[in-house]
């Protein structure tokens, strides 16, 4: 398993429209994949750093055994998470928690860097849009599995390690694992609450600290590794969901990410949002009589 992996891709975890099926065909990957990388050029006056100014390496649906993947999730069918009402309600009450600026705490994780955007960290570990590799050092009794985006390092011992007293919370959880052959079988349990909201867009997705989650790591070839995971959740989940994807041999160096707790775009975030706030009172009290 040892090297530099990236799952760098479009696919997300939810299958998106207009896909109706995981396996996309050849002629619809290539549209897709086309819309996302025939951008015009930016003209004066465009936004900088913008989405649509932006251009980012490796913009393609996942390729899996040679085919083009919608999506990550293969069960249910459907590519949806089959959330019960009360886990839909805990994702839309995050989601909009998250959206609030009224103290740090609230903000994303990765905003607080304490975790890779877009649920890169895991597990399950999803895929960001740019930073989105990682390094894998093995040895016989440990397995470490560094994340670029903000620098998360899993130690994932092989050898007589149980999972902690219940009471105990981890960020990336606590992972144990062992060798089926020559997979590597990952569990992890113990989820910190505070990474219970993960991703964004398509992979966004929400797990209780109580979920489990089962990896399997496989080197098919020289270049690719088979990853499939479970997730077992019943507090938000009406079932088990089941996804794969496929860690692809890069040419390295995992480069530092320098993310660092309460940095600036932080402190900006809150401090602009008390602008709108004192900006809105004046407004409002500005207005005519009778008029809001």
């Amino acid at each position: 398993m040892q090297g530099v992996w990236t799952n760098l891709s479009l696919t997300t975890l939810e299958r998106p429209e207009p896909f109706q099926t995981p396996i996309v065909p050849p002629a619809d990957a290539a549209k897709y994949d086309n819309q996302h990388h025939d951008r015009p050029p930016p003209v004066p006056g465009d936004p900088v750093g913008s989405v649509e100014t932006e251009w980012y390496d490796g913009a393609s649906l996942a390729r899996i055994r040679g085919q083009a993947r919608s999506s990550w999730l293969i069960d249910p069918p459907d590519g949806k998470l089959p959330y019960t009402e009360a886990g839909h309600a805990r994702l839309v009450a995050a989601r909009t928690r998250a959206g609030t600026a009224d103290n740090p705490e609230t903000r994303a994780t990765n905003e607080q860097c304490l975790l890779g955007a877009a649920g890169v960290s895991g597990p399950p570990m999803m895929n960001g849009r740019y930073n989105a590799n990682y390094q894998i050092v093995q040895t016989p009794a440990y397995v470490a599995l560094l994340v670029e985006m903000d620098h998360d390092v899993r130690i994932i011992p092989l050898r007589g390690r149980r999972h902690p007293a219940a009471d105990i919370y981890l960020w990336m959880g606590e992972s144990v694992g062992w060798w089926d052959g020559d997979t590597l079988v990952v569990e992890t349990t113990h989820f910190h609450p505070g990474q219970s909201l993960r991703g964004l867009g398509g992979s966004v997705h929400f797990m209780s600290p109580t979920a489990k989650v089962t990896e399997r790591f496989t080197r098919v070839s020289p270049t690719e590794i088979a990853y499939t995971f479970v997730v077992d959740d019943p507090a938000n989940f009406s079932r088990p969901w089941r996804g794969e994807m496929a860690l692809n041999a890069s040419r390295g160096p995992i480069y530092e990410y320098a993310c660092h707790e309460g940095d600036r775009s932080l402190a900006g975030i809150l401090a602009g949002a008390r602008a709108m706030e004192r900006a809105d009172v004046a407004s409002r009290h500005a207005a005519p009589s009778g008029k809001h």
